[in-house]
């Protein structure tokens, strides 16, 4: 008997169903209702509701409440600083049964190498990981980055089964201003889905972008500009990462009326986050517990996420849909007891089931060796460019102030809290080293450092002084790739992520245990931002407070700065 045959044997009740969920409700997303039904499974699909079943299992959810299963429209999986089958472990527990990953991180320092890893990882997840191809590898001219993936690169993956389409296309202007480079990516996945990422743009810009025919958009910070883009065509994604936080901006958009236009996304989380708050569970009850109607939020969790990147068979608790299903206590509280991935039941024994996939990139780290005079910073005339740091978003400010002077030398000034920082060529290709300043994070003592840089992943380091910053930058060759924290040439925190410099090879319990340490030893530091780390991940990123594209399809470089 075929696949087909069973499913439609055990829906119509002539043959036991595999497993049955029993005496408790499910949340139809179509009417708002809470329905009194059986759930009856049949391998990976659902095959009866709104009735009485029998199984070969029975499981009795009495006073439960029975969701589709949560998809993450938009993240990095190497932001959660752990390898696709820790990550698998780490989340799916939470009710996140599909997710949609744009390997970004790992392609701009290894290239077709990285993507191939995560495609390999994602054929034995018991999540189903959909992987996009990182459209903007490298992602700027004006870093180095580890590889280029020009179209040429990407077609031969156009089609692999995990494959969705083309990953956040981050180059606007070079969308609007027709760069060539842009345009054969952009024609050569015409029909497929074009993720996008085009934060502040507005207008007829606005218009010239979507015209490419890019559908979907998380880099939105306020109400308004979603509301620009929802009534453009565009389907929102809400995010609340690790760093950036927009779930609170975006809350006025979350209703049943805007729901079919709208998804949830975390971007970058990290496992001690994630094992603090949660996933996509903690944006629900977040939401809910803020006056969101919980209808709009579980349809931005599942059917409307599905609906906006084609994933046909997944978003309801119906007949014929995929079984991925969540059993929760309540709407409200939104805390997982039970999940289905395809109508697998998720426990230590199915995880101990998946092949192992062969980790990449483990000597990535090239950089050269530093020391502290290579982070003076010579001393001129008037103000100075300053990084602003702003709490809980990606986007920086360009400061200028003028700043301490020691002999020739131009110094921190602690008073104003404004920091050295440098970014350091980690790829071997050729040894640049950039030196700035940065305001907000609080450091009173010693240098924090990371290979995890947005978006080329270059060393990048802040400190109170340049003796620790070289001693953390060097120890960062040493590990090959991670994040270190230094007081008086000493290490006093650190973890490995050698896997291209942005991955642990450990269980993500070591990750989040080693993660709070790594934590309080920055705070001992004295700094106060609340993911010191991550934040430093994103500082060499281009500023750019006043966004405006110039005829020459760049941003106006007087709008904005950039470090290495």
């Amino acid at each position: 008997m075929s696949e087909l045959e069973r499913r439609i044997d055990q829906g119509t009740g002539r043959e036991h169903a595999d497993i049955v969920l029993k005496n408790g409700r499910f949340f139809d997303l179509v009417t708002g209702e809470l329905v009194a039904s059986d759930i009856a499974i049949c391998g990976e699909t659902i095959v009866g509701t709104c009735g009485d079943y029998t199984g070969k299992r029975e499981i009795d959810i009495a006073g439960k409440i029975v969701v589709p299963g949560f998809i993450d429209t938009h993240l990095h999986i190497e932001s959660s600083l752990v390898t696709p089958h820790e990550f698998d472990r780490c989340v799916l527990p939470y009710g996140v049964t599909t997710v949609i990953c744009d390997p970004h991180e790992i392609a701009n320092v290894l290239g077709t190498e990285g993507i191939e890893f995560f495609l390999a990882s994602a054929e034995e997840t018991i999540m189903d990981i959909r992987v996009q191809l990182s459209s903007c590898v490298p992602a700027t001219h004006l870093e180095t980055a580890g590889a280029d993936l020009p179209i040429e690169k990407l077609l031969p993956y156009r089609n692999h089964p995990k494959v969705i389409g083309l990953a956040e296309f981050m180059n606007f202007p070079g969308v609007v201003y027709k760069d060539p480079v842009c345009m054969a990516k952009l024609e050569a996945f015409q029909g497929q889905h074009i993720d996008g990422h085009a934060p502040l743009l507005s207008g007829n810009d606005l218009n010239g972008y979507l015209s490419a025919g890019i559908r979907t958009d998380h880099e939105c910070t306020s109400a308004a500009e979603a509301m620009e883009k929802i009534r453009k065509g565009m389907h929102i994604l809400v995010r609340e990462g690790s760093v950036s936080k927009d779930l609170h901006a975006l809350m006025p958009i979350l209703t049943e009326r805007l729901s079919p236009f709208l998804a949830l996304c975390t971007d970058d989380r990290n496992p001690l986050d994630i094992a603090e708050q949660g996933h996509l569970d903690y944006l629900i009850r977040t939401a809910i517990a803020h006056g969101v109607e919980p209808l709009a939020i579980y349809r931005a969790a599942s059917i409307s996420a599905a609906r906006a990147f084609g994933l046909r068979d997944r978003g309801l608790v119906a007949p014929g849909w995929r079984a991925d299903l969540v059993v929760i206590d309540s709407l409200e509280n939104c805390k997982a007891k039970t999940v289905f991935a395809g109508g697998r039941e998720v426990t230590d024994a199915l995880f101990a089931t998946r092949k192992l996939v062969a980790p990449v990139g483990l000597t990535s780290v090239k950089a050269r060796t530093v020391k502290a005079a290579d982070f003076g910073i010579p001393a001129t005339e008037g103000e100075t460019s300053v990084i602003g740091v702003l709490p809980g978003k990606i986007i920086t400010e360009h400061r200028r102030f003028k700043l301490p002077v020691d002999g020739n030398q131009t110094t921190v000034d602690f008073e104003r809290d404004i920091l050295k920082v440098a970014v350091i060529e980690r790829h071997g290709k050729n040894g640049n080293h950039a030196n700035g300043f940065v305001q907000g994070f609080g450091l009173k003592r010693g240098a924090i450092a990371s290979t995890v840089g947005h978006d080329s992943h270059n060393i990048c380091v802040v400190g109170a002084n340049d003796e620790d910053m070289a001693v953390a930058a060097n120890r960062l060759s040493d590990i090959n790739g991670g994040f270190v924290v230094v007081q008086d040439g000493k290490v006093t925190g650190e973890i490995a992520l050698p896997v291209a410099g942005l991955m642990s090879l450990e269980p993500y319990e070591s990750v989040r245990d080693t993660l709070h340490h790594l934590r309080q030893a920055a705070i001992a530091l004295g700094a106060t931002l609340e993911e010191p780390f991550l934040q430093l991940a994103f500082l060499p990123l281009p500023v750019i407070p006043h966004l405006k594209i110039s005829d020459r399809g760049l941003v106006d470089v007087d709008k904005f700065m950039l470090i290495g």
